[in-house]
């Protein structure tokens, strides 16, 4: 059994501890309200860009544009959007594990994949992998990105779906539900508008394009895809802070737990010193007698 001296050193210990999760909890909490915030105000926005996209392409409109043009997929890019920090719950493996699937996937069908990594994370476990090739990466951005910042990212998926080296480009990244609720899915970003969705807003059917839809598409098309990417972004972002903020509260509750469990064994074990402090002096007692 450990000394009362031991056990007071690991409950400092873990005191110590249970301060520093404590302390990230609340700078997660804080991020996590900000990030929220931000893909609060802009999923209208993506959700409409969206919908304007894939109605145009349902129309006929799109059939002249390179960004449109949908080919047999045999060569397929993945932009996976994870974190550049740990200690965020399951936050990272979830999207390592999706990612995954969709390589295995792509290996079944006989498609050559690419990756653009977003994050520090899923950038050194791409660079394990053999079954792909990583087409770029990108790391310590900012929590305030700005959507201009995300343009590398989309100009390299751009150039090479265009070149025709990528006949598809989907984004693995987590969808912010809620603060305990976020879900890991794959979405399509080139061709565009390449959706089976129906859309939300009935009046994208009724929208009258001036001076006509390829000349409007051709000034914003960019942008609303942009606007996709930069969704994903924030949504992966209030994921990390949510997950990383419970990962911390569990860790400070777990600390907790185990503070009163030391506490418990010191004060048996000051007991038991007692006791035999005490059982030692009667016995002297008796044997003076």
């Amino acid at each position: 059994m450990p000394s009362q001296r031991q056990l007071k050193g690991r409950i400092r210990s873990v005191k110590n501890t249970k301060q520093i999760t404590k302390a990230m909890q609340m700078v997660a909490a804080s991020k996590m309200r900000r990030a929220q915030d931000a893909t609060k105000a802009t999923a209208p926005y993506t959700r409409t860009a969206r919908e304007i996209l894939a109605h145009l392409a349902k129309q006929g409109e799109t059939k002249n544009h390179p960004l449109f043009e949908k080919r047999d997929v045999k060569n397929r890019l993945l932009i996976v959007v994870a974190s550049d920090k740990g200690l965020a719950g399951a936050y990272n493996s979830n999207v390592t594990k999706q990612y995954v699937r969709e390589l295995m996937a792509d290996n079944q069908a006989g498609v050559k994949t690419k990756t653009i990594a977003i994050g520090r994370k899923v950038t050194s476990f791409v660079t394990r992998l053999k079954d792909t090739e990583l087409a770029g990466a990108y790391e310590d951005l900012p929590d305030t990105l700005e959507g201009h910042e995300l343009r590398p990212a989309l100009d390299t998926a751009f150039k090479l779906f265009q070149a025709g080296e990528i006949d598809a480009v989907d984004m693995v990244y987590t969808e912010f539900v809620s603060s305990v609720s976020q879900v890991v899915k794959t979405e399509r970003l080139l061709p565009a508008g390449d959706t089976d969705d129906e859309p939300e807003d009935t009046s994208i059917a009724q929208a009258i394009f001036e001076p006509d839809g390829e000349t409007v598409l051709a000034s914003v098309v960019y942008r609303l895809l942009n606007a996709q990417l930069f969704q994903a972004y924030l949504d992966g972002r209030a994921s990390e802070h949510s997950m990383r903020m419970l990962a911390m509260k569990n860790a400070t509750d777990n600390a907790s737990d185990l503070i009163d469990d030391l506490t418990l064994a010191m004060n048996k074990a000051r007991q038991a010193s007692i006791t035999q402090e005490l059982a030692e002096i009667s016995g002297g007692a008796e044997a003076m007698k």
